[in-house]
């Protein structure tokens, strides 16, 4: 029958309008049901009152409907008053005959409720089976714990231990009843209603009566649905574990390496922050946790398997540790206010390991949240932009040959890197975010930390941005870009080093590893070179353009000068290459040397000119001139027999 989605779509209303506007609704919807069921009382006659009954609804599910509506109505004429005459400044609450009207009409929801739940009970008439039961029994536990709940609910908490958890037991049997039937169907079914209804109205209220009953806060909701559930009724608890065999109990230890990874892990007691180990307080954050552990393993496992999935799929798989990580992080704000509205000194040590688990959950909300950033920005964080190839038509050609490969337009190009800034942009937001959590600028290294990441993170936006300029020719704003990613990052590699090495093979989260950075700056460097002698090439042609304008340019044909690179601010002529049709000019038919410097310059073989004296005695040893005997050589003439 499915009256869980049936309710919760009506109650959608809500989202658009108040209790007054979704009762309205549910009268016009009654009126409309009972005209079509036969059931309405004509004009100008008496009302007579028609009991449904199981064979009705076995012959008709809409008469099952009938009576979900009529206490729907019930149940929001009560929602309406007291959203009417909510709690004033007096902190007393609801009282007198308003309080009691309240109670009457949800008392009346309750009993309408508990008549559908005792005509599916006859299972040969009614036609029902477990599920439509144990639907029934939730929504019918659901609004019998909220008349209990008014009941007791007196805006003050009661300094007897014991006369209060009596008090509120009865609400926290029904809503463990709710809690234990809703949380086995979404185990089973895994939809989405059945978690809503859990973390919208169940929880919270099994939470506010244990609060009420004096029941420690480490102790976990789904401890203390199973601790006042009525095991006693076996048939219950037979339709529920046919449901969920672990509705009731603790799972099995799992023993494959997958089974641990899917399967809840163990609650944890304690977090560590930077060396420092708190306690936690709540259950209700232990359980969180170990959700976003669970999550984790299940984000590591796709990874790996996927390596080549497309970006925004592996982004996806994020979604779960992101869901995770906030529901630990607002489970801790709720913690935390609690105590706050219990006047709790901010030197107890319940509210100082508060802080320390509030600061560490929200940076890890904040790191999965770069680390989803990261994933949908590319390979390498976005440090090399790539063109992508467009899609071919599916259709072939008339002729039957393919179509050639077009180059991606410069337009899609800037909206990539566009869409690359937007994520850098988000990224350093959400890493500056962090400052404003309680706690943390205390802490100068983290601070310290903080800073290098988000100068990192700038850097490559710094370098996307710059690719685009160069799209658009603007090279010197290009450099100028490269420049300033380079002095971020030699500004954050110092401090990025120092951090804890972390797994290589873990999902992309904000903690930035040592080697990534040392090649992200190294490629910067080799942009940085490029850039800087592309700027200096176009600065060279613009000083050629304006040398041209003003006919400094060589008058020699470029192959006469072959030898010297053209100088800067002379521009080579293109159309002066050689000189066509050449001109007659003498050459010389041979090469002529004229060594005028022969007599003055002393070679190597050739006897030094010495003026001789007869007088003076011959050398006893012969001399040696550059290592080689001085003999007697003939005198050399000239070309045309004349000396020199």
């Amino acid at each position: 029958m499915e009256l869980t989605q049936f309710i919760a779509t009506r109650r959608e209303a809500l989202l658009v309008g108040d209790y007054s506007t979704y009762r309205a609704q549910l009268s016009r919807q009654l009126l409309a049901l009972r005209k079509r069921l036969g059931r309405a009382t004509p004009k100008r006659e008496k009302f007579a009152k028609r009991d449904v009954t199981a064979e009705d609804v076995g012959s008709n599910h809409e008469f099952a409907h009938l009576l979900l509506l009529t206490s729907e109505r019930a149940w929001a004429h009560a929602m309406y008053m007291k959203a009417s005459h909510s709690e004033g400044a007096s902190g007393k609450g609801i009282t007198g005959s308003t309080r009691s009207h309240i109670i009457s009409r949800l008392a009346k929801a309750a009993k309408i409720a508990k008549e559908l739940l005792e005509l599916l009970g006859n299972r040969e008439a009614s036609n029902a089976n477990d599920d439509g039961v144990l639907e029934a029994r939730a929504y019918h536990a659901t609004l019998a714990g909220s008349e209990e709940f008014e009941k007791q609910s007196e805006g003050q908490r009661s300094a007897d231990n014991q006369s209060s958890e009596k008090r509120w037991e009865p609400c926290l049997r029904h809503y463990s009843e709710a809690r234990v039937i809703y949380a086995a169907f979404y185990e089973k079914t895994k939809k989405e209603v059945f978690k809503d209804i859990l973390a919208g109205t169940v929880d919270p209220t099994i939470r506010y009566a244990a609060y009420q009953a004096h029941l420690s806060r480490t102790i976990a909701i789904s401890t203390i649905a199973k601790r006042y559930f009525a095991s006693d009724d076996e048939e219950l608890v037979r339709m529920v574990q046919q449901l969920d065999q672990y509705a009731l109990k603790d799972k099995l230890e799992p023993k494959s390496e997958d089974e641990k990874k899917s399967s809840p892990q163990e609650v944890p007691s304690s977090v560590t922050w930077r060396g420092r180990k708190a306690n936690i307080v709540d259950a209700s954050i232990g359980q969180a946790l170990a959700s976003v552990t669970t999550a984790q393993g299940r984000l590591s496992a796709h990874l790996k398997s996927n390596p080549s999935a497309p970006s925004r799929e592996q982004a996806a798989a994020y979604d779960d540790v992101l869901t995770a990580a906030q529901d630990a992080a607002d489970a801790t704000k709720r913690a935390t206010d609690e105590l706050e509205k219990e006047r709790v000194d901010e030197g107890d040590p319940r509210m100082q390991d508060l802080r320390v688990t509030s600061l560490r959950v929200n940076y890890d909300l904040v790191s999965w949240r770069v680390g989803r950033n990261r994933v949908l920005i590319g390979e390498k964080d976005g440090l090399t932009f790539t063109a992508q190839r467009s899609k071919q038509p599916k259709r072939p050609r008339r002729d039957g040959t393919t179509y050639p490969a077009k180059e991606e337009p410069r337009s899609r190009k800037l909206a990539r890197l566009r869409e690359r800034v937007v994520l850098y942009d988000a990224t350093i937001q959400s890493i500056n975010s962090v400052k404003d959590l309680r706690g943390a600028m205390r802490d100068a290294s983290f601070v310290e930390e903080l800073d290098s990441k988000a100068a990192y993170f700038r850097a490559l936006k710094c370098v996307n941005i710059s690719y685009s300029h160069a799209m658009l020719g603007s090279h010197l704003n290009a450099l100028a870009l490269l420049s300033r990613a380079k002095g971020l990052l030699s500004a954050a590699l110092p401090t990025i080093s120092q951090q804890s090495p972390a797994d290589i093979d873990a999902p992309p989260t904000l903690h930035v590893l040592t080697s990534t950075a040392e090649a992200v700056d190294k490629h910067v460097s080799a942009l940085l070179s490029r850039a800087h002698a592309i700027v200096e090439m176009h600065k060279l042609e613009e000083n050629a353009r304006v040398a041209a304008e003003k006919h400094m340019t060589s008058a020699l044909p470029l192959v006469q000068n072959l030898n010297a690179f053209p100088t800067p601010g002379v521009q080579v002529d293109l159309k002066n290459l050689v000189q066509y049709p050449p001109k007659i000019q003498p050459v010389p038919v041979k090469p002529l040397f004229l060594d005028v410097a022969w007599n003055y310059i002393e070679y190597p073989g050739r006897k030094a000119q010495v003026a001789t004296n007869p007088a003076a005695p011959a050398p006893a040893d012969e001399k040696m001139v550059n290592g080689v005997d001085e003999k007697p050589q003939e005198k050399k003439r000239g070309w045309f027999g004349f000396g020199r």
